[in-house]
């Protein structure tokens, strides 16, 4: 017993890799630009499949985050390879930008870079023909949503 114990705990103590998070600003509001995000994957072809407000998910506990949504979206067309080379990059998709206001005030649209986080998934780097899709699809939405 003391021997199993002995070999788990130092992979529980491990540190977990984390897909660099990529932020790209902008001078509207989270609203305007969670809107003008929407409009864009849908103008991409891509399927909006939530909104989540975790702003007035705060103000419903009495707490404020400010303004804070999160869209899901993806296109099979896009994500189905990936689930392909490993079933784990499941979790990773459909894919998140978050759109929030920062404590000064400022908004943001944030994501994990593609790569790394379904690297961590599958267990090791997927040929960029799967990801490098994703992680243009991304910059080229919050692109436009920014702007």
């Amino acid at each position: 017993m003391l021997r199993s114990l002995a070999l788990i705990l130092p992979l529980l103590a491990a540190p977990v890799a984390q897909a660099e998070t990529v932020k790209v600003a902008t001078d509207k509001s989270v609203e305007a630009a969670a809107d003008a995000l929407a409009a864009a994957i849908e103008g991409a072809g891509a399927t909006l499949f939530a909104r989540v407000d975790h702003g007035a998910g705060a103000k419903s506990v009495g707490e404020d985050i400010g303004a804070s949504q999160l869209l899901i979206f993806g296109n099979p067309k896009v994500g189905t390879p990936a689930m392909i080379q490993a079933r784990e990059t499941g979790l990773a998709l459909p894919l998140k930008v978050l759109v929030y206001e920062d404590r000064a005030g400022g908004t943001w649209l944030a994501y994990e870079a593609p790569a790394e986080r379904l690297a961590d998934l599958a267990d090791g780097a997927l040929p960029d023909a799967i990801s490098a899709p994703m992680a243009g699809a991304l910059k080229t939405l919050t692109a436009k949503a920014a702007n």
